[in-house]
């Protein structure tokens, strides 16, 4: 008879009950681990516990329901690129509908093929004010691998700013201090064209998040108007992708986000 799972010593394949849950889709480990703490989660018909660990052959539920683990060996589920609008909530948020009611506001994750997962991750998200290339997919390994990625690749960013950047300004932004003491690499910060009050700058920085670019701007006492992320490393938005438009990557476009051109896994 099986063993139910337990804080002691287990094979080699055994992995914490909140990262299997996360790498199949169904919630962050955060979520995960409010589930046990609420007694939603059992394994091998046993309450689980926070830091247990589990092995492919456990059964695990959810408030009674069992969750099937697909075999490694099936595809993976596929990596989306989406082109943001400005403003357009990527995944589902809750807010007011037209009628002033509580709703959960539409958002770009809500058309992608419900066979492509059920819940899905964003890939350093960029505020939701701002738009651009966008990743996100509902394969929590496959998001894990792209989120540690995305801390060396180069990220290049169209800026629309109140006014031009004094020298001093310009400066400041490439130094790339943040409030929190460090600093990002700034490669490129160049106009790009603009008239009346508003300006155009081309900007590259390395591992840097959307609301990194925002805070840098702000530090240096820059209205940043609109902030569109252009490219990832090597892959840029594609020129035939219309905004909040989505499709799946290619194996070439994931392996060259992950840094190894030979492979996409």
């Amino acid at each position: 008879m099986r063993m139910a799972a337990s804080h002691g010593s287990r094979p080699g394949d055994a992995e914490r009950v909140q990262k299997v849950l996360a790498q199949l889709g169904l919630a962050s480990r955060r979520e995960a681990e409010s589930w046990i703490r609420a007694g939603r989660l059992t394994v091998n018909g046993k309450p689980a516990e926070l830091g247990m660990r589990v092995i492919p052959q456990d059964q695990i539920r959810l408030d009674g329901r069992v969750i099937r683990r697909q075999p490694a060996a099936k595809t993976a589920t596929p990596v989306f690129v989406c082109h943001r609008s400005p403003g357009e909530p990527l995944l589902p948020v809750r807010g007011a509908d037209a009628a002033g009611a509580d709703a959960v506001i539409s958002s770009l994750a809500s058309r992608l093929p419900r066979r492509a997962g059920r819940r899905f991750i964003s890939v350093s998200p960029l505020p939701l004010v701002d738009g651009g290339l966008e990743l996100l997919t509902a394969d929590g390994a496959a998001a894990a691998r792209l989120q540690r990625a995305m801390r060396g690749l180069e990220m290049e960013f169209s800026l629309r700013v109140r006014g031009e950047l004094s020298p001093e300004q310009e400066e400041s932004i490439r130094g790339g201090m943040l409030d929190r003491g460090s600093a990002i690499r700034i490669v490129l910060l160049e106009p790009a064209g603009g008239e009346g009050s508003n300006r155009w700058y081309r900007l590259v920085a390395a591992g840097c998040s959307g609301n990194d670019i925002r805070q840098l701007f702000e530090r240096s006492a820059v209205t940043l108007v609109r902030m569109l992320r252009t490219r990832m490393g090597s892959f840029g938005l594609p020129r035939t992708l219309p905004r909040s438009h989505f499709r799946p990557l290619t194996d070439e476009e994931l392996a060259s986000l992950l840094g190894n051109p030979g492979s996409a896994r």
